[in-house]
């Protein structure tokens, strides 16, 4: 049985012109652990914040994680919980 987490990734594009694409092909593929999806852009400072509620296994999450903290001018931080499953013991 796998070990699941929920959790938020925050990240924040510095670049919306030469990243924005890149992220949005690699959060494709990984489409089906999020739960939520909200992103906003900060015109003050010319960033563009994105966060993501997810619900995954850990390795799932940090392949996820990973391509994205590769991509110039994005920088990826998260947080996460881990869940018992239905049955497990406490």
């Amino acid at each position: 049985m796998e070990n699941r987490s929920v959790g938020v990734i925050a990240i924040i594009v510095k670049n919306r012109t030469s990243s924005a694409k890149v992220v949005n092909d690699v959060l494709a593929p990984f489409g089906d652990m999020v739960v939520g999806r909200m992103g906003l852009p900060y015109h003050e400072r010319d960033l563009n914040i994105i966060t993501l509620i997810v619900d995954a296994s850990n390795d799932r999450i940090g392949a996820l994680t990973g391509k994205l903290g590769q991509i110039p001018g994005v920088t990826v931080k998260s947080t996460l919980v881990k869940m018992q499953e239905a049955g497990d013991e406490a």
